[in-house]
């Protein structure tokens, strides 16, 4: 009888185990486009999220399908600057991660391929994927103040609340922000600004804040990159990038403030070139950025950004910080999309008229 019962529980164990795995179902994807993508054989991306996400999407997607896979991690900025350059013979099949404002630009410029995705069935909401199909979103992300609380009780300094906050002199040469040229951080700072406080209001904002800025970053992580550390003591970013230096790096010294006035969300996104060389593998890449088996590596890979797909498992960790995606503000897209290029020309003019050197590639950094 005892032989019996050992072996019916262990019979149970074994089934109970099975049950995670057999609801655990693999996405689908065309057999038809998987073989015209392999016939293809290799895809190259560019990619504007952080780099080892970038990587571990990029191997993933060559492992499942056996085509070669070619990466790069540049700014948003960098590859609007290089897609538009190259005009409709891009370097490159697609585009992933990174926040859509620099898309939309380069949307409008008839520079990106629309593709019907199947698997954009799986996106929570219309927002997540532009009208005609020219980009989808993979994730989302706040805007918002990052500090390192250690410095400031040192320095005797409050710990800012809200964006207002940010302009006071006693903050003089202790933030750091990305650069408007190179960065899609940036420029959601500035549609931010103007959004929240009118045109030439969120201007005057940028300017009164530059006073306080001791450099500008070529990526929009980078400020969260050097606050744990204390070379940045207060930083303007994306606050999945503070989780980041906390859990990864273990710099519990930084602190994530969500404006207590409000902010705005990035949606970050993939697409595909116009006049890509690898058409179908660049198809193949969006139904897969699309699919669990792409999104659910972020979290394993120190990216802790919500996710935008029904299908996909919500990273744990955003949410422990207080990150609602659904606490923020309205954020105009087509305003964003329409006037961005000249927003950024506006906002440089009015640092330069009000003093700062705009040239000085140790502050408003390019590399």
């Amino acid at each position: 009888m005892k032989k019996y019962l050992a072996m019916l529980l262990a019979l149970i164990m074994v089934l109970a185990l099975a049950v995670p795995a057999m609801a655990a179902e693999e996405t689908e994807f065309d057999p038809d486009l998987v073989a015209a993508a392999q016939e293809e054989g290799e895809l190259v991306v560019y990619g504007s999220c952080e780099e080892p996400y970038l990587a571990a999407a990029a191997e993933k997607f060559q492992e499942m399908f056996g085509i070669e896979v070619a990466y790069q991690r540049l700014s948003t900025g960098e590859v609007q600057a290089k897609i538009e350059e190259e005009n409709g013979n891009p370097s490159a099949d697609v585009w992933f991660g990174g926040t859509t404002d620099p898309y939309n630009v380069v949307a409008a410029e008839g520079l990106l391929e629309p593709y019907e995705a199947v698997n954009a069935s799986h996106l929570t909401g219309d927002q997540y994927k532009h009208a005609e199909g020219m980009w989808y979103g993979i994730y989302k992300g706040i805007l918002g103040i990052m500090v390192n609380k250690d410095e400031l009780e040192r320095m005797e300094l409050p710990i800012p609340e809200d964006w207002a906050d940010l302009t006071d002199p006693q903050y003089k040469g202790l933030i750091w922000m990305s650069n408007y040229n190179t960065a899609g951080t940036a420029k959601l700072v500035i549609n931010t600004m103007i959004q929240k406080y009118g045109h030439d209001e969120g201007i005057q904002y940028l300017v009164d804040l530059d006073k306080n800025i001791e450099v500008y970053t070529k990526s929009g992580s980078g400020p969260s990159k050097n606050i744990g550390t204390g070379e940045c003591v207060i930083g303007i970013g994306f606050l999945h990038d503070g989780i980041t230096q906390i859990i990864d790096n273990g710099y519990e010294n930084v602190q994530l403030i969500i404006p207590s006035s409000g902010t705005s969300f990035e949606i970050g996104a993939t697409a595909i070139f116009k006049g890509a060389a690898h058409p179908n593998a660049a198809k193949l890449w969006i139904e897969y950025a699309l699919s669990p088996e792409c999104v659910n590596q972020a979290k394993d890979t120190g990216s802790y950004q919500f996710l935008v797909i029904d299908n996909a498992e919500q990273p744990e960790q955003a949410a422990e910080f207080g990150l609602d995606p659904e606490n923020v503000m309205e954020y105009d897209f087509e305003d964003a999309t329409n006037n961005i290029g000249t927003y950024v020309e506006e906002v440089m003019e009015a640092l330069a008229n009000a003093g700062a050197d705009t040239e000085d590639a140790g502050r408003f950094q390019t590399e």
